[in-house]
C-alpha cells in the first residue's frame, strides 16, 4: 500500500482507499464519459466500414481493424465501472445517432473525408485522455494502465488517419474544427453535462 502526500488517495492494488468524494466522483465520470465516446465511436466505424465499400474499398479493412480495437476499449471501460460505482449514461441513443449521422456522412464523401472524420474524433480524444492520465496516476493505477494502454492505439488511429487525408488545406482543417466539435456537444448531450463538469475537475486539479 502506497500513500501519495498532498492528494488524500491512499492506493491499494487496482482502486484507492481514503479518496475524497470528489476524486471518486472525477472517476466515476471519466468512465461515464469514455464508455460514451467508445459506444460512439463503434458506430461511426461501423457505417463507414459499410457504405466504404463503395466509395473507398481500400480502407475498408482499416476501419473494420479500428472498429475492433473501439469495441474492445467499450468492454474495458464497461467491465472497469461496477468497481468504482460508476454508470453508463442513459443517453447513449444520442451517440448512436449522431455516431451513425457522422459517420454515414463522411463515408459518402469518399476516403479523404474518412480519414478528416477520424482525425478530427481522435484528436479530441486525444486531449481528453491526456487530462485523465496526469489526474489518475495520482488515485487509480489500475484505470491509469488501461487507459494509457488505450490511448496507444487511439494515437495510431490518428496518425493513420493523418498520413491518409493527405495535405493539410483550410477546407480540411475547417472539417477536422468541425467535427471536432459535434463530438464534444454529442458527448455532453449523451453524458448530461458530465463531460463539461469533468472537464472543470480536471482542469482544477492541474492548478
Amino acid at each position: 500500500m502506497a500513500r501519495l502526500e498532498g492528494h488524500g488517495c491512499e492506493l491499494h492494488g487496482g482502486g484507492a482507499e481514503g479518496m475524497t468524494e470528489h476524486d471518486a466522483q472525477t472517476i466515476r465520470r471519466i468512465l461515464k464519459v469514455n464508455h460514451a465516446g467508445e459506444h460512439g465511436a463503434i458506430r461511426i466505424y461501423a457505417v463507414q466500414s459499410v457504405v466504404a465499400r463503395f466509395t473507398a474499398p481500400d480502407i475498408v479493412a482499416n476501419l473494420i481493424e479500428m472498429k475492433a480495437h473501439e469495441i474492445e476499449h467499450h468492454m474495458n471501460f464497461a467491465e472497469a465501472m461496477p468497481q468504482r460505482l460508476a454508470k453508463p449514461c442513459r443517453l447513449l441513443f444520442l451517440w448512436a445517432w449522431g455516431g451513425f449521422l457522422l459517420g454515414l456522412a463522411t463515408a459518402l464523401c469518399g476516403k479523404r473525408m474518412i480519414w478528416i472524420c477520424t482525425e478530427a474524433v481522435e484528436s479530441a480524444v486525444h486531449d481528453h485522455l491526456n487530462n485523465q492520465l496526469r489526474f489518475l496516476q495520482h488515485c487509480d493505477p489500475s484505470l491509469f494502465n488501461l487507459i494509457a494502454a488505450i490511448k496507444t492505439e487511439e494515437e495510431s488511429h490518428l496518425h493513420f488517419a493523418q498520413e491518409g487525408r493527405g495535405p493539410d488545406t483550410v477546407v480540411s482543417r475547417f472539417a477536422v474544427s468541425l467535427i471536432g466539435w459535434v463530438t464534444d456537444v454529442l458527448i455532453w448531450m449523451s453524458t448530461s453535462g458530465d463531460s463539461s463538469r469533468l472537464k472543470v475537475a480536471l482542469k482544477n486539479y492541474q492548478q
